[in-house]
């Protein structure tokens, strides 16, 4: 089904659009909730006040770009939010132990910790870790901008649309995340952490 056509039928409330919205972009949503927020359940509770926003407000989606970009965006946005109303109550962001790929959060493509033995295991964590408390000390919009382009693989004219920011902008985010990640980890491993 063509997004103009879901759209239409969204808006006349027919439930299997709905359906079929929910099908298409839940995968995209659960992911990049999950690459914010480190927690699978903390995820699908984004994902699914992320469908009740789209549903509620199509009536508000201007169609300047493209719909996954909007739900990209209303992701984003309630995944920020969760992470700001947590840290406001001082509750703990918590992560899922480790998933399938044996590392929390939005940490990737490290060594497969599978098939080593319990020290290495300790120290991939332990990296893992590091890696991942480094990305979230980054400060939002950089962090932002390095998920959507690490993780999500979006390009940089993706991000900006997401971001509602330029290009140079959004290429300057990744950079500045990118130095400033590079800072973080050399200071660390120097000092060994």
């Amino acid at each position: 089904m063509d997004e103009n056509n879901l759209i239409e039928m969204l808006r006349a409330g027919d439930p299997a659009a709905t359906r079929n919205l929910v099908d298409h972009y839940q995968p995209l949503v659960l992911k990049t909730a999950r690459g914010f927020v480190r927690n699978t359940e903390d995820a699908r509770d984004i994902a699914q006040d992320v469908f009740i926003d789209v549903i509620t407000n199509l009536h508000r989606f201007r169609r300047q770009s493209g719909l996954s970009t909007w739900i990209y965006r209303i992701t984003v946005n309630r995944s920020l939010n969760y992470i700001r109303s947590k840290r406001r109550r001082n509750d703990p962001i918590q992560s899922d132990t480790l998933n399938s790929e044996g590392h929390p959060g939005m940490v990737h493509n490290l060594s497969d910790p599978s098939e080593k033995n319990p020290g290495e295991i300790l120290e991939y964590q332990d990296r893992s870790r590091i890696l991942h408390d480094a990305l979230e000390s980054l400060p939002e919009r950089q962090r932002t901008a390095l998920a959507l382009a690490e993780f999500d693989e979006l390009s940089y004219k993706e991000i900006s649309e997401v971001m509602e920011l330029s290009l140079s902008s959004v290429e300057s985010l990744i950079f500045r995340a990118k130095k400033n990640l590079q800072k973080k980890l050399w200071h660390c491993y120097k000092k060994s952490c």
